[in-house]
């Protein structure tokens, strides 16, 4: 019985073809065609209470041949016909048995070369399967934190399927979505790789629209001082679709970091932004002072002054005047927010009145006061 040269040959060109290691699948498919053999000629059982193997399958990587044999153990008295044969009957097929020895007895079934030529197309299936599964994980484990490329493949309620090459799939979740963001079938997106997980099914990519890293991956793509370590980013935080912080630090002092991620006219925020459903993205200089910087943070607002607070630890008020208070404090008090989670401070607004001549009433309060309670 055999599978044929000819499907050797068509094995070992697909094992190539596919970076498979011929030896492995070979192994895998002796053990399912002795599976399929014991379901066939042994179904009450598939091993014995010792663990023994009913059956062992070998193919002949040359030639195809298959060749089957039952394993019996030698023993002086059968209890377990499955697995046991006695030293007579044993002396028979190897004149070299003894008891506790396990002979093979070769068999060949009539039609059993049809069950092997199905059970070597199934195992040859799940192994390229299997294969495909480890290699677009193994190239994908690796770039959990990076920026990728992906087109919204189907779009089904809360189930968002991003395609990112010909054999891999990713997940959008919900929460990892911009608020407002549709999701057409066919647009490109760039996407942020979140998490990457093997299980029985393959592995599970879930990427990102609105982690900070992101945001990073983008200004690293569009700004060149950034790329080449001229200026390094310290922090960033984001409202995914709404508005971002984005901290900024350069040991060159010819180089300022805001302007050159700001750009002529703003011309990189505003690439960065417009890959982000026009993200509103406040760049700050990053300070080693944590009053400056928290200063810093609450762009576009203009601070008067930053105090801490006594017995606080890590909280400071800003005072700001009333013009700027609605600036500082934000749209449902994001801009505050986003201050404070750049910073790692709490960060309580306060308005202070400006400075300003005293007027007559001011000075003549009193007399001012008796017309009016006349």
């Amino acid at each position: 019985m055999r599978l044929g040269r000819e499907f050797i040959e068509a094995l070992d060109m697909l094992a190539e073809e596919r970076g498979l290691d011929v030896k492995v699948i070979i192994s895998t498919l002796e053990a399912a065609l002795s599976s399929a053999y014991n379901r066939k000629y042994h179904p009450g059982g598939t091993s014995s209470v010792m663990g023994e193997k009913l059956s062992e399958v070998k193919v002949d990587h040359d030639t195809g041949e298959i060749t089957v044999n039952e394993l019996r153990r030698v023993v002086d008295y059968v209890k377990d016909p499955e697995h046991e044969i006695t030293i007579d009957d044993a002396l028979d097929i190897d004149k070299d048995a003894e008891v506790g020895k396990i002979i093979r007895i070769e068999r060949s079934p009539a039609d059993f070369g049809r069950i092997a030529a199905q059970t070597a197309r199934q195992v040859i299936t799940q192994r390229l399967r299997d294969e495909e599964r480890k290699i677009v994980y193994s190239a994908f484990a690796d770039r959990v934190g990076d920026m990728v490329n992906g087109m919204v493949y189907k779009v089904d309620g809360d189930q968002v399927v991003i395609h990112l090459n010909d054999k891999t799939d990713a997940i959008l979740p919900k929460r990892e979505r911009i608020l407002g963001e549709k999701y057409f079938t066919g647009a490109v997106m760039k996407f942020y790789v979140l998490d990457v997980k093997n299980n029985f099914r393959g592995p599970r990519i879930t990427v990102s629209r609105t982690h900070p890293g992101l945001l990073k991956r983008l200004m690293e793509l569009e700004i060149p001082e950034i790329q080449q370590g001229i200026i390094e980013i310290k922090g960033v935080v984001r409202d995914g679709g709404m508005r971002a912080k984005v901290s900024l630090v350069t040991l060159d002092p010819d180089v300022d970091p805001v302007g050159a991620c700001v750009g002529n006219g703003g011309v990189r925020i505003k690439a960065v932004s417009s890959a982000l459903r026009n993200e509103k993205i406040d760049v700050i200089l990053y300070s080693s002072d944590p009053l400056t910087y928290i200063k810093n943070a609450l762009s576009p607002a203009q601070v008067a002054r930053i105090e801490p607070v006594l017995d606080h630890e890590r909280e400071a008020i800003a005072y700001v005047y009333p013009d700027q208070l609605s600036l500082a404090i934000g749209k449902a008090g994001q801009n505050v927010r986003l201050a404070a989670k750049l910073t790692g401070w709490k960060v309580n607004i306060s308005t202070i009145e400006p400075d300003r001549m005293p007027t007559l009433k001011d000075i003549f309060h009193d007399v001012f006061d008796e017309d009016e309670e006349q």
